[in-house]
């Protein structure tokens, strides 16, 4: 079998990660006592601050960046609880020392995940009776569910928001990004769309699962065998795609992302549809239906969609997960 000529390959500029984010520290006290004046005015004694956005990516987009924009703490990895008279951020191993640098004690108690988990600062800080909010988009299923045993063992009530607070009081918040989408040739992917597609198909039917909510950007790049510039350091377009076990799937992405060739190319073997047509076509697919939602990645907020269309949750690992961890020839 001939080989692909490397001099052929299509030139990708790196992201290297560097640790120059600048922190604005300077702002946390102000920005705080800001999410505080919200939270109060909706009846909420708190609010939970995760660092991922809704594919709980590790790499955020910069409208993303909430955790650093509230309390100047750049780690690709933490967790805010804020109460209205305290506010604890979570960091692990990694980042004590940075945390340190970043962030005003004075407004923000850093708490190492070695010395205790949010789970159980809650159980200890939440008042009794009181709400504590939560991002349902950015939240997983089991992540909900370790927030609602804290709660109920603090004696208070969980509450999912409509929207985010923080999007009340961040004026400046940059726009989501729409870096333009390329296509990996089958040569570099090693497996072409259609023959991915077909054996996600079957693990669907392997396990009984009428379609698959793909949640992960990682998983939607190899399945599409596409690549873009939504976050940095890794080459994401961010999507979600809808995979039933017969029939077409639906790749939901900004449009603006696509070229008149990639549109083309991509329209083979799905369909396409904006990010905004998603709940609409998981409460239209539901009823009646099982659904795969990836622990993982799988936000609460769209397992509530399917739930409340009559669907059933079938939580458990992405197809997608198992079948690009085996490497081909191409990939290695």
């Amino acid at each position: 079998m001939s080989q692909p000529d490397p001099s052929a390959r299509p030139r990708v500029h790196a992201r290297f990660q560097s640790f120059d984010t600048p922190a604005q520290r300077q702002f946390g006290a102000t920005r705080l006592a800001q999410l505080r004046e919200v939270l109060a005015r909706r009846g909420l004694c708190g609010y939970v601050i995760p660092r991922a956005d809704a594919h709980q990516n590790e790499y955020v987009p910069a409208g993303e960046e909430r955790l650093s924009w509230l309390t100047g703490f750049t780690g690709s990895a933490g967790l805010c609880v804020v109460l209205q008279d305290a506010a604890a951020l979570f960091v692990d191993g990694r980042y004590t020392l940075q945390a340190d640098t970043q962030v005003d004690a004075a407004a923000f108690t850093i708490v190492p995940l070695a010395r205790t988990t949010p789970d159980r600062w809650i159980e200890d800080h939440l008042p009794k009776a009181g709400s504590l909010g939560f991002d349902p988009w950015r939240t997983t299923l089991d992540g909900r569910d370790k927030l609602a045993q804290a709660v109920a063992a603090a004696g208070g009530i969980l509450v999912a928001l409509d929207d985010d607070p923080i999007a009340e009081i961040w004026s400046d918040r940059p726009a989501p990004p729409l870096a333009p989408v390329r296509l990996l040739d089958t040569a570099l992917a090693g497996e072409s769309t259609a023959a991915k597609l077909e054996r996600v198909r079957a693990e669907l039917a392997k396990d009984k699962v009428d379609a698959a909510l793909i949640s992960d950007p990682h998983a939607t790049a190899w399945l599409f065998n596409m690549r873009g510039a939504d976050v940095a350091h890794t080459p994401l377009p961010l999507a979600w795609a809808l995979v039933p076990a017969e029939g077409r799937p639906t790749l939901f992405i900004a449009p603006e992302k696509l070229s008149d060739p990639v549109r083309a190319a991509l329209a083979e073997n799905a369909d396409l549809a904006p990010e905004a047509a998603l709940e609409g076509a998981l409460a239209r697919v539901a009823p009646g239906r099982s659904i795969r939602i990836d622990e993982a990645t799988g936000p609460v907020h769209l397992a509530a969609i399917l739930e409340r269309s009559g669907g059933k949750i079938a939580k458990g690992t992405d197809p997608v997960v198992r079948l690009k961890a085996r490497k081909n020839a191409a990939e290695i």
